[in-house]
């Protein structure tokens, strides 16, 4: 395994059974390969099994067959706890719907990630201060998710996501509740946060134009993934 690779997934198959008992085979052998610090865009039809494969990736379904390997570790083989474990360190997420809590403040959600490493120090608190700051937030510490806009709860949830510096960073049609302009400015701002960080980023978007400037484009079509450019 090239020691330059962050997260790789080798033939990945998965079917779902349907409820009369029939078979749906949705990954037919997918197989991607990510170096630390890349991007890559993932495309594909709706339905195409972008969401399937990212969860796979990330472990949270199990393979049919296939193996994921996280740092030249394979993780597909381990239980459920194990793979959580290395999982909350070793990946960020980003989601379509912020998915934040909204009880909790800007800065209370970034350091959600860190709490459950077990971190709140004044070193994980400066951070979270240092990262709301660079996307644009400093004047939103105290701001329940309610009184933030689209894009404003979109980039706490990128701060949350790169907060334990993670290897990798998996954003699932982050752009995908917010206007256009909206949507430049975060993305723009998820490419810069993951470089400035060396972290890898998978993301799935519907976006040519933003997959365009990533560093990868991969496709998702009848199961497998084929290289774009």
């Amino acid at each position: 395994m090239n020691s330059d690779l962050v997260l790789s997934a080798v033939d990945v198959k998965k079917s779902f059974k349907t409820p009369d008992g029939d078979s749906i085979e949705v990954l037919r052998g997918a197989t991607i390969s990510i170096k630390a610090g890349e991007s890559v865009a993932l495309r594909g039809e709706s339905g195409s099994g972008k969401t399937t494969f990212m969860n796979i990736i990330s472990c949270l379904e199990s393979v049919s067959s296939g193996e994921v390997f996280w740092l030249g570790k394979r993780v597909d083989n381990l239980s459920n706890s194990a793979q959580a474990k290395l999982r909350s360190g070793f990946m960020g997420f980003v989601f379509q719907n912020y998915c934040l809590m909204p009880e909790l403040t800007a800065l209370e959600n970034v350091l959600l990630a860190s709490r459950i490493l077990g971190k709140c120090s004044r070193k994980e608190i400066d951070r979270a201060k240092d990262l709301l700051n660079a996307v644009g937030l400093s004047a939103r510490l105290n701001y329940l998710p309610n009184r933030l806009s689209g894009g404003e709860r979109q980039r706490v949830a990128i701060a949350r996501a790169i907060i334990n510096s993670p290897s990798v960073m998996l954003a699932d049609e982050p752009t995908g509740n917010l206007d256009e302009d909206t949507a430049n400015s975060v993305m723009n701002m998820l490419l810069e946060l993951c470089k400035n960080n060396n972290t890898a980023l998978l993301l799935i978007t519907h976006n040519p134009d933003f997959a365009k400037i990533t560093d990868r484009e991969v496709l998702l079509s009848h199961g497998e993934i084929l290289e774009v450019r």
